[in-house]
């Protein structure tokens, strides 16, 4: 029996190949798989461990200054040096600024994750998706859509489908898409419309929850044993570390992926998003997520919507994986900032 049926027809037959859909969305999302719950809830308690061990490290507060640079106009804040967040600077300014920066701009040349502690004093700017110039903004913005696609895929799937995340590239506007490659135990698997509309609708169900991008920077030792049960991850952890002698990593509810970052704020400010196609890779039975969004608060008409979901449903060629099992250009999140700010 193909899988193109409609919804109804699908999940009476058994042959639906993602978990059961929810009215509610719980702490884990998605699905009641239980090796992929395990999987997650231990990597995000081993975040919660570093992440605290990290805060301990920290010693004796001392101050900084942060020069506020926003529409408010400019304010000299001292806030405490590798615990305080530019998040935490906008309490002091706006709430508004606080629930609608993407991301923060430091000393006016640097992205910085609004989660992310201060280091140093520093000049400070918000950056938002509707700025005159939004390159930045914009650019965090298709990057973090492609995390939270892999929080979506790791988990939609039912238990008996095994789901291994690869890697998502560098975001790349002019290509249509945001994308993501993941093994997925199926062969020759073409989602039907409804299952592409379900993985639209958890994205959705995940910006209304409005989870934080939080952010760490781990040794090779911690990002391997986080990600002991992922063999691509593996691979590529040895290779960042040896080109950076750090990992980042981070995590949105309980799912933790590698990133160079930066991340956008929250989930919540994705507005209309579409899953639109997959594309099977010959790769090591990868398959190609993509997709399309828009940030939350730009309007766009229907048709208009739709030419951006046609053209995501055509074949994102920018850095497919390449040939060798296991391989990892050294890629799609740190590659060589030649002609971006911010991959």
């Amino acid at each position: 029996m193909p899988l193109r049926q409609s919804f109804h027809h699908i999940t009476r037959a058994g042959r639906w190949v993602f978990s059961k859909p929810k009215n509610e969305v719980c702490s884990r999302n998605f699905s009641n798989s239980i090796p992929v719950l395990n999987s997650a809830l231990r990597r995000s308690s081993l975040f919660d461990a570093e992440k605290e061990k990290q805060r301990q490290a920290v010693g004796r507060i001392e101050k900084i200054e942060v020069d506020v640079v926003s529409d408010f106009g400019n304010e000299l804040l001292i806030m405490n040096k590798d615990l305080s967040t530019p998040y935490d600077c906008t309490k002091h300014i706006s709430k508004f600024v606080g629930q609608t920066a993407v991301v923060a701009l430091v000393d006016s040349n640097q992205p910085w994750d609004m989660h992310r502690p201060l280091s140093e004093a520093c000049s400070l700017q918000f950056l938002k998706t509707t700025d005159k110039n939004p390159w930045i903004p914009n650019n965090v913005f298709w990057r973090s859509c492609s995390f939270m696609l892999g929080a979506v895929v790791t988990e939609a799937f039912r238990d008996d489908i095994s789901v291994i995340l690869h890697s998502f590239p560098s975001p790349n506007i002019q290509s249509g898409s945001f994308v993501l490659d993941a093994y997925i135990g199926l062969e020759s698997w073409i989602p039907a419309p409804e299952e592409l509309r379900q993985l639209s609708k958890e994205m959705i169900k995940l910006s209304e929850r409005e989870l934080p991008f939080e952010r760490l920077s781990v040794t090779q030792e911690v990002a391997e044993e986080m990600f002991s049960d992922n063999p691509y991850k593996i691979n590529h952890i040895s290779k960042i570390f040896g080109n950076h002698n750090e990992v980042v990593i981070y995590r949105v509810g309980n799912h933790v992926d590698i990133s160079r970052g930066p991340m956008m704020s929250h989930t919540g400010l994705i507005g209309r998003c579409t899953i639109a196609s997959t594309h099977y890779l010959k790769e090591d039975q990868l398959y190609r997520f993509q997709g399309v969004a828009l940030p939350k608060g730009h309007k766009l008409n229907h048709y208009a919507y739709g030419i951006l979901e046609k053209r995501a449903m055509l074949l994102n060629s920018h850095m497919i994986p390449s040939e060798a099992s296991l391989s990892y250009e050294p890629t799609p999140e740190y590659a060589t900032e030649a002609k971006e700010v911010s991959n």
